[in-house]
């Protein structure tokens, strides 16, 4: 296995990577200017068709790293057959690839389809039948049409695994276990992951051939030019303080994370009563719906949205001001993927956390992750001092709750009744044991003036 290192001193042009015109011309209409670290060091690899296990996160610009050697690749032939498989955990993700697939080929002849579950299928197995050269899909979907028949990947020449450990962490092992038994031996496998655990490395190893490894920054690892801050405050405060910190601030579009779908649901009907326009979007939304939220998201007609982390990975909408933190992730590694849905492209960001008391463990595991200490604001009217003096205060700072009911019992917070662990579902969604969904929060009415912005908010 060769090591590929990510350095900024390779190239910063495309046109030095080996890219066609049609490609080149696509790009610069895209408004890309230079190729990231990781771009640089998979594009080529990847053009010489050599397999190619990376580690990088959303945001690195992995998706561009595989998309535009596989259309150029695919550009030097044409079948009838599906010559390229991207699989990826989540349903976002895969409309998010294949849009960018679309772009990134405007110029050429490549025909894209997407599988995914949470809507009918009728329509991707008319495309199907119309011939493919890219398949984009989540598992459950793609394993269903495969056993209907409507799929053939004997002709696939690329296969693409992307978000290899949310695949794991989501419980699609198996199934992705069982679509690589259907490709050809034969074929460029390029292996995506945010983390390089041993389970990952494990599923690699039996998928890749003397591969490259793209050796990126740590996954941990978070953008200089996003502003951290952390507000300490009562759980019962956290509304009247988010609503204020949306009033207050010059915020554009507002990404906010809740850890649980109830209460998503319950913080997006909260800032529709206020005014704000908001919607909630989580994996009991149907497809239509999570479709519909996040394009009011991009077009600006609705500025925040509140989601789950089983959905934000596929969040990438440019022009994210600010990420709120409503709940601490229970996984720091968590927090990393949350804020790097801001200052993307070498914009600037803000990240925002509201911590209460029982999550100052989190903030802990969270500072320990990233060796970076938020800054605390002070300043609002909700500040809570003795919660804030308990940051220093020795514990376990694990970056993980504890989660037997016995340690839940020491904490005072008796059984868990939400926001449980993710388990799969076929056609890429997943649902959450014993959480169930309230009202959803979708209405758009006109946002209330701003006041001017408070003093703490500075």
């Amino acid at each position: 296995m060769s090591i590929l290192k990510c350095t900024d001193e390779l190239t910063d042009r495309f046109e030095v990577l080996g890219l066609s015109k049609p490609i080149l011309l696509a790009l610069a209409k895209q408004g890309y200017t230079e190729p990231t670290p990781v771009q640089r060091a998979a594009i080529p690899a990847a053009l010489a068709g050599d397999d190619i296990i990376a580690t990088a996160k959303t945001g690195t610009g992995k998706t561009a790293a595989f998309a535009l050697p596989i259309l150029q690749r695919l550009e030097q032939g044409h079948s009838r057959h599906i010559r390229a498989l991207v699989l990826t955990p989540t349903r976002e993700l895969a409309l998010q690839i294949d849009r960018n697939f679309r772009d990134y080929g405007c110029h050429l002849h490549q025909r894209t389809c997407v599988l995914l579950g949470g809507v009918k299928a009728e329509p991707q197995i008319r495309t199907l039948k119309r011939g493919v050269d890219i398949l984009v899909a989540t598992p459950g979907r793609l394993l269903d049409l495969m056993d209907q028949g409507y799929v053939d990947l004997g002709a696939v020449e690329t296969f693409v695994l992307d978000e290899a450990d949310r695949m794991l962490d989501m419980g699609f092992v198996n199934d992705v276990r069982q679509v690589v038994r259907q490709l050809p031996s034969q074929r460029q496998t390029l292996f995506f992951s945010a983390t390089m655990s041993k389970e990952v490395r494990k599923l690699a190893a039996g998928m890749l051939t003397n591969p490259h490894e793209v050796a990126v920054a740590a996954p941990a690892t978070v953008a200089d030019n996003i502003e951290q801050r952390v507000m300490f405050v009562n759980k019962t405060d956290k509304r009247d303080l988010l609503a204020d910190i949306l009033d207050s601030e010059e915020t554009g579009r507002t990404l906010i994370f809740t850890r649980t779908k109830r209460m998503a649901n319950r913080v997006a009907k909260m800032l529709d009563q206020r005014g704000f326009s908001a919607n909630a979007i989580h994996s009991n939304k149907s497809q239509s719906q999570r479709q519909k939220a996040l394009a009011a998201f991009e077009k600006g007609r609705v500025p925040v949205l509140v989601a789950t982390d089983i959905v934000s990975r596929g969040i990438d909408v440019v022009g994210i001001t600010h990420v709120i933190n409503y709940d601490l992730p229970e996984d720091a590694e968590n927090y990393v993927h949350r804020i790097g849905r801001t200052a993307r492209a070498g914009r600037a960001g803000v990240a925002v956390s509201l911590c209460g008391r029982d999550e100052v463990p989190l903030l802990r595991g969270i500072e320990r992750l990233t060796r970076i200490p938020l800054t605390v604001t002070e300043g609002h009217p909700w500040h809570a001092p003795s919660i804030a003096a308990s940051r220093h205060e020795d514990g376990p700072g694990t970056g993980r709750r504890p989660t037997t009911q016995r340690a839940r019992r020491a904490r005072g917070g008796g059984n868990r009744s939400q926001g449980a662990r993710p388990v799969a579902n076929r056609g890429g969604g997943t649902r959450a044991e014993g959480a169930s969904a309230a009202g959803s929060g979708t209405g758009t009415p006109a946002r209330r003036p701003r006041r001017t912005r408070s003093k703490w908010a500075r």
